[in-house]
């Protein structure tokens, strides 16, 4: 059966509530059923007890005192509701009975439980009957038979069934009708959520699920849709990102080597000038390959992929190694690295990742020291924290450019540092890799002195 996901509600909710009122309406009527019959047998059990004392035994004979005065009061008094009363020996055979069973007789059960009630007929009308033992020192003497009409009792019942059925078709009738409503307004937020993501495409992503004033768990589904809909934005504005920075970058050096090679088949040349321009072309070929490179590099930090970090060095170590590396362009600035360690015990890092912010930091010191400067490396240990310092004594950042240095491709007052090759890419790749290890980066700068970064592992 194919139902809509409001009508499914709507039946889960009739079963449900349909069962209770029939299990409800079933005890209400089995427990109006026992009053009824514990109030009829009680006094069936009052009127046996009173008319055991009302007969005389003699012998194998059990008769009834007194029954001419029992006529003659059946006859001063108007009886609501009469009891019969009947005597059976101990076979079973009748020995007498009430004035007003006349020439009737009940039914005597030899297979019933002595004590107990049961119901009966006569003369085609409903009677509720009980049959005590007579006994005398002990020795079973005969049977007493108490009855009384069932008549009204039973009506009362069927009324009562009969009501309770009418009822129970009526609500079962009206709660069709109210599931359906509110199962309706159950499902009025899910609808919400299903007209707002129905309408949120790749150009529309800033739209968001309203939010349910009450922080149920349709509170919750809004919340992690809100969520998903902001990483898919996050994922495809960082395409974009990409895309843009890629161009961006490209387009120069593209536009570079066009130029060169054009200018080279504009009329034959020397060999040494061809030299020249193909040596600038690679060049720039190893400059676009590196910010390719980077710009991969960033956009796998953007998507959050694991980069393998499993091999561990000592920090120490690693910044020896760094150091070494650009040994080349320190050399040809004539700069001094007074790297100082403090450490008593030899820290462990990363070395994929601590070997990209302490790469790409003490490689900006170098790029952006001033000739024949100190470089300071220095390494401490506060509290359970590891704290890096690189300071320089270069160029200096403007204070207003401080909170943008680790944006993509943004330098600080590049204009008038043209003779400065980079691409503003190295102190993201330097935030990304931090963040990835729970490390910080916290830069210090005076402009026109000198650059300190602090890291903290």
């Amino acid at each position: 059966m194919n139902l809509s996901y409001k009508n499914r509600i709507a039946l889960h909710y009739m079963i449900v509530t349909t069962i209770i009122m029939a299990v409800a309406f079933v005890v209400v009527y089995f427990v109006v059923k026992g009053v009824v019959y514990r109030n009829i047998d009680g006094d069936l059990s009052y009127e046996a007890e009173k008319h055991i004392d009302e007969i005389k035994i003699v012998g194998d004979s059990i008769k009834i005192k007194n029954k001419k005065e029992w006529e003659e009061r059946e006859h001063r008094e108007a009886q609501v509701n009469p009891v019969f009363i009947q005597i059976l020996d101990k076979n079973g055979a009748f020995m007498d009975r009430s004035p007003n069973l006349k020439e009737n007789k009940l039914k005597f059960k030899t297979k019933a439980t002595f004590g107990g009630s049961f119901n009966e007929h006569l003369n085609d009308r409903a009677i509720r009957q009980i049959q005590l033992r007579i006994e005398q020192d002990g020795i079973l003497k005969g049977y007493i038979i108490a009855a009384m009409s069932f008549e009204s009792s039973k009506m009362v019942l069927v009324y009562l069934r009969n009501i309770l059925l009418v009822v129970y078709l009526v609500l079962l009738a009206s709660l069709y009708f109210i599931s359906k409503y509110i199962a309706g307004r159950s499902i009025k937020p899910v609808k919400l959520v299903t007209d707002t993501t129905s309408r949120i495409t790749k150009n529309n992503l800033n739209e968001r699920v309203p939010l349910p004033p009450n922080k149920d768990e349709l509170f919750d589904l809004s919340t992690e849709i809100n969520a998903l809909l902001q990483r898919i934005e996050n994922a495809i504005e960082r395409e974009r990102q990409f895309t843009s920075d890629a161009s961006h970058e490209l387009r120069t050096p593209l536009a570079t080597l066009r130029g060169t090679l054009e200018v080279l088949l504009r009329k034959p040349r020397e060999p040494s000038e061809y030299e020249e321009k193909i040596i600038f072309s690679l060049g720039e070929i190893n400059r676009m390959t590196e910010t390719i490179e980077q710009l991969l590099l960033l956009a796998r930090f953007d998507s959050d992929t694991k980069i393998p970090s499993d091999i561990s060095v000592s920090l120490a170590t690693l910044i020896d190694e760094i150091i070494s590396r650009y040994k080349e362009e320190i050399t040809a600035k004539d700069l001094i690295v007074n790297f100082r360690n403090d450490l008593a015990v030899e820290p462990m890092v990363s070395e994929y990742y601590a070997r990209l912010i302490i790469g790409n930091v003490f490689g900006n010191a170098v790029k952006y020291a001033k000739e024949r400067t100190t470089i300071y490396v220095h390494l401490k240990r506060v509290d359970t924290k590891v704290i890096c310092t690189i300071k320089d004594q270069g160029i200096g950042i403007k204070k207003e450019d401080l909170n943008m240095i680790f944006n993509h491709f943004f330098r600080s007052n590049a204009l008038e540092h043209k003779n400065i090759v980079g691409n503003g890419l190295g102190l993201s790749i330097a935030k990304k890799a931090a963040d990835a290890i729970n490390a910080t980066i916290r830069v210090e700068s005076k402009y026109g002195v000198s650059t300190t970064f602090i890291i903290k592992f």
